[in-house]
């Protein structure tokens, strides 16, 4: 585990557990079409449907993020992730509506970055080289 110091072991799980609970709680919360999250998917644009189908994903992705190896699987799971964050910011920015939430979006894009750029070598797919700095 080369370069795996204690503060990027520290970093990679702290970003990656909020990610995580994020997906989870934010999955069933749309799994369930709470009144809010109905709401604001129906003014973005979008139908009542595609919270069930929007909250599965998540709730599958935050567990494939959690679960030992797999790492193709977190790769997609990584991309999916950033889609769903980086797609609500365009949705936001594309209608005017709810712009007080593109802060806690771009949070998550960070974090979602972070955990994928930070996370052990026994989690990275063969023959990636993992991200150094210098």
């Amino acid at each position: 585990m080369t370069g795996w110091t204690r503060d990027r072991r520290y970093a990679y799980w702290s970003a990656t557990i909020f990610i995580c609970a994020e997906g989870v709680v934010g999955g069933i919360w749309d799994i369930a079409r709470i009144h809010y999250v109905r709401d604001l998917v129906t003014h973005l644009g979008y139908p009542t449907y595609f919270l069930v189908l929007l909250g599965v994903w998540k709730v599958l992705g935050a567990v494939v993020l959690l679960a030992p190896r797999v790492p193709l699987v977190k790769e997609w799971a990584y991309a999916g992730t950033f889609f769903v964050y980086t797609g609500a910011m365009v949705s936001h920015l594309t209608t005017g509506y709810a712009l007080s939430e593109l802060w806690i979006l771009s949070v998550l894009t960070v974090l979602t970055v972070l955990s994928w750029a930070l996370r052990p070598d026994n989690r990275r797919l063969r023959g990636v080289q993992p991200v150094t700095s210098g």
